[in-house]
């Protein structure tokens, strides 16, 4: 094995990816991470005392500093879609990276790779784009050549967005959505995960990388494609901003009144993100600067969400049986 590497929320959907391509390239990793008895099975991903999860609270200085003691390289993908209780966009987008670069540059870390998003923008009227891009500018305060990955909506088998309007699209013959025009491009959970391993290898030069798939499309149109691979038929319906903002409003007192049991649909931060593309910059490095050709969604989609078909995995056979009789 070569050096130590410490992923600070390894065990979620990129970083369990993260995680297994470093345990590949032969490194020892550290997975750092809330709920570590919840995340053993990243063992799985190397041979024995390879792959550790460890506790780490990334709001507190001592509990970053033990997690990145003796690293080689430290990958941060800790991130938050919603604020909940103290994990707040401020504390855990803007101070935590800012906290994990400091830490590891008085450590004589040698490098550091940060997951940040398309639209981080300190002058966003959204409070998750702009905490994002206030981390971006903490990390490069302390690490001043680090790698900073901003990958656009990420697709595969865990994924929170695609299985969710599946899920969705089983019971409701409605899919309403805000921003139905916003476009996305898509990329592939595996695809980030190897930009990452290159970046913490130090084959990529430092800056900032704009992650997006080979294909382009509107919110309406991937959910449109998603309906397509699970064979229903339902409405996608296209609703306004201001209707958007009255359902993040309601959403957000009913949550307050259940004590959090009750989930919102939509935050007014996301609203307010759905106001614009999700999509790479022309200027931006990309995929292409790390030699990765980056998959297509249709490659990738029927793999995972073939369970949410009507017959599941017997569609197909049926399928297949119904092409017989007509022969």
């Amino acid at each position: 094995m070569t050096g130590l590497v410490t992923i600070y929320g390894g065990s979620g959907f990129l970083g369990r990816y993260i995680t297994r391509r470093m345990a590949q390239q032969g490194w020892r990793v550290r997975v750092a991470c809330r709920r570590p008895e919840e995340a053993l099975f990243v063992r799985t991903y190397g041979v024995v005392g390879q792959v550790e999860p460890v506790l780490c609270n990334i709001r507190d200085d001592n509990s970053v500093r033990a997690a990145l003691t003796g690293a080689e390289v430290v990958i941060n993908c800790v991130g938050v879609l919603a604020e909940q209780g103290r994990n707040t966009f401020q504390a855990v987008q803007a101070e935590g990276p800012e906290r994990i670069a400091r830490l590891a540059a008085e450590a004589g870390v040698a490098r550091m790779v940060h997951v940040s998003a398309i639209g981080a923008d300190a002058e966003s009227e959204s409070g998750y784009s702009r905490s994002k891009a206030e981390g971006e500018a903490g990390v490069l305060r302390h690490m001043p050549q680090a790698v900073i990955l901003r990958p656009s909506v990420l697709f595969g088998a865990e994924d929170g967005f695609f299985n969710r309007f599946a899920a969705m699209a089983q019971f409701s013959p409605v899919v309403p959505l805000v921003g139905a025009d916003t476009r996305f491009q898509p990329v592939h959970v595996d695809d980030a995960a190897h930009a990452a391993e290159i970046a913490a290898e130090g084959r990529a030069a430092p800056g900032v990388y704009e992650l997006g798939g080979p294909d382009v499309h509107s919110f309406r149109e991937l959910i449109t494609q998603m309906l397509h691979i699970i064979r229903r038929r339902r409405i996608v319906l296209g609703l306004p901003f201001g209707i958007g903002r009255l359902m993040a409003s309601v959403g957000r007192v009913v949550q307050m009144l259940s004590l959090g049991l009750v989930r919102a649909p939509i935050t007014a931060d996301q609203v307010a993100d759905l106001r614009r593309d999700n999509i790479v910059s022309t200027r931006a490095k990309g995929f292409a600067d790390l030699g990765i050709n980056p998959r297509a969604m249709e490659s990738v989609l029927p793999d995972y969400l073939w369970r949410f078909r009507p017959s599941g995995q017997y569609l197909a056979i049926k399928e297949s049986a119904r092409n017989l009789r007509h022969h």
